[in-house]
């Protein structure tokens, strides 16, 4: 099969010219999601077929490859992506078939019966944890069903998360984007990090009070600005110091923390002049598309008497009447409620410990070339994209279905229970996945045909205005790929060129490029897919984008100021030197 040389201004040698028909693509995905309000599995179809009309018409792509690299993207969609969120969502659905969600409502309740507040501990503060632990959509997933187990209706809740998981994206994954970006750029991590760490945490700050303001308005700002405030200084400080003193893989872990306990000692001296109670209503099933029904102020409509909450009729010997009573009052131990997240953070703590993270990345790495593929950069060497990683024993997913096994045990769910659940869980999210797939596929199209690449370069044309524009670099990756690691190994290069063309520092573009990355994590298709999808609200994406884009663009806009000012004499003694 033809190979191809990727070549970064195909039409009529113009950059310019050249830019516009790589964003036809993009234009595409978000005038047909937020535009004419398509549903988000269709529009990235289309879009997917733009990018491929591009590649082939504009890019002289041959069409093999072109078909290779979108069957690339597709297969990373399903794994690690796809694999990693079904697992998280399965293990929820586990806590929604013994009852147990609602007893973790009521022990989320008893720090605080205000959403607002909740809306940070959760959302924020528990959301930043599992982003640290496991990344690639998760806390977005488990954060959502978490609000909605707490009475936020499915919307605000998805928005919520969404806006939520910002800051602690830059450091996710226990801070693969930045380790990647060390790689590609040869710059060092740990110097990254930090300068990372100076841009990120001024985030943190903000964040809470917008989520505040998106559950109650400006009621909720003037009511709750002070534990909002303290929580995101919490946040911030923690993820300042361990990114610049301790070590840059566990800032979020720390800063977590850190967050969760300041709010709770805030609690503990302050509570809001009023509070908004939650609604007596869950999710019927994970993502099911109804609330459920109304039942006591301390009781959940999820299920009914005899049910098991998978369809099953209640059998004879089994714990259904202990299910049902959980349910109606919320009543159980909060410890057994939060032990399918503590098993999650215990097992990625240990998975992550050096000698068994050495073990477990020496079994488990199979790395080989996508067949067929062979697409090399404008000097002629392969791109790594091109190498397909299949990680089984250390991936988050794996790690997850893990503990969603150990949950199984623990509440007594039997083998035929938990697998029913977990094909009712592929079935629930079928369109789900189609969109990620979709959205992973263009993706690898127009990173390969270069069509990214040459959106990068038309904006590092600008010279030294390029530290204004250098977040948005990064905003752009990730709100194609969805992954900030992604757009650091497709950008990181490109930051570094407009650095040495400039005379700005490498390390502040490079962190740039991290930074505004996170922003565009909560409009990428892959991320309001996903977010839709557990709270029964496939086909809104649309809806769900009008939401959060306002919010994602205001912040990118102050972090564009950030860096254009630390690369002035302004801020510039924040830069790593």
């Amino acid at each position: 099969m033809t190979g191809y040389q990727q070549v970064f201004d195909p039409v009529a040698g113009s950059l310019g010219w050249s830019a516009l028909c790589a964003a036809l693509p993009l234009v595409t995905l978000f005038v047909l999601l937020g535009g004419l309000r398509w549903k988000a599995w269709q529009a990235s179809l289309v879009a997917l077929a733009a990018a491929l009309g591009v590649a082939v018409l504009a890019y002289e792509m041959p069409v093999g490859q072109a078909a290779l690299a979108a069957g690339e993207g597709a297969a990373f969609g399903l794994f690690p992506i796809i694999w990693i969120v079904l697992n998280a969502l399965w293990i929820y659905k586990l806590t929604e078939l013994t009852g147990w969600d609602t007893v973790l409502r009521r022990a989320f309740g008893s720090l605080s019966g205000d959403q607002r507040v909740q809306a940070v501990i959760i959302a924020f503060c528990f959301g930043a944890l599992l982003e640290a632990l496991a990344g690639f959509g998760t806390p977005v997933a488990v954060s959502s069903v978490m609000l909605m187990a707490v009475g936020l209706r499915p919307m605000k809740a998805a928005a919520v998360s969404l806006v939520a998981n910002t800051a602690p994206v830059a450091f996710g994954a226990i801070a693969v984007p930045i380790t990647t970006l060390a790689k590609i750029t040869g710059l060092d991590a740990a110097d990254l990090g930090a300068m990372v760490g100076r841009q990120t945490p001024l985030l943190a700050l903000f964040v809470p009070l917008v989520l505040v303001f998106m559950v109650d308005g400006r009621r909720g700002v003037r009511q709750t600005w002070p534990v909002a405030l303290v929580g995101g200084f919490g946040f911030a400080a923690a993820q300042f110091i361990s990114a610049n003193f301790l070590s840059y893989e566990i800032a979020d872990i720390v800063a977590a923390f850190a967050g969760a306990l300041a709010v709770v000692l805030m609690l503990r001296v302050w509570q809001p002049r009023e509070t908004l109670a939650a609604r007596a209503e869950t999710p019927a099933a994970v993502g099911g598309g109804a609330t459920g029904t109304s039942g006591g102020a301390t009781g959940s409509g999820s299920g009914t008497s005899g049910d098991t909450g998978s369809g099953d009729a209640a059998p004879a010997g089994t714990d259904a009447t202990a299910a049902d009573r959980r349910r109606r009052t919320g009543e159980g131990s909060a410890l057994m409620a939060f032990a399918p997240y503590l098993t999650v953070v215990v097992l990625f703590a240990v998975a992550t410990f050096g000698p068994v993270k050495t073990w477990l990345d020496a079994h488990s790495g199979w790395k080989f070339a996508w067949p067929g593929l062979d697409v090399v950069n404008g000097d002629g060497e392969p791109l790594s994209s091109a190498t397909f990683t299949f990680n089984l024993l250390n991936s988050g997913g794996t790690i997850l279905l893990l503990a969603g096994l150990i949950t199984a045990a623990l509440y007594g769910i039997g083998v035929l229970r938990g697998v029913r659940a977990y094909g009712d869980t592929v079935r629930q999210f079928r369109w789900t996945i189609v969109t990620v797939m979709a959205v992973l596929a263009l993706a690898y199209v127009m990173n390969m045909s270069g069509q990214t690449v040459t959106l990068g370069l038309f904006l590092a044309q600008t010279g030294a205005a390029f530290a204004l524009l250098s977040p948005i670099v990064g905003w752009l990756g990730v709100a194609v790929t969805g992954s900030d690691t992604s757009s650091n190994s497709l950008f990181g290069l490109l930051q570094l060129t407009a650095a040495q063309k400039t005379g700005m520092s490498p390390y502040l573009l490079a962190a740039a490029n991290t930074t505004g990355g996170v922003l565009g994590k909560m409009i990428s298709p892959q991320s309001l897919a996903i977010a839709a999808a557990v709270v029964g609200l496939e086909g809104r994406e649309g809806e769900l984008f009008r939401r959060v884009v306002g919010w994602g663009l205001g912040l990118l806009a102050a972090i564009c100021l950030l860096v254009y000012l630390q690369s002035t004499p302004v801020l510039d003694w924040m830069v790593v030197r």
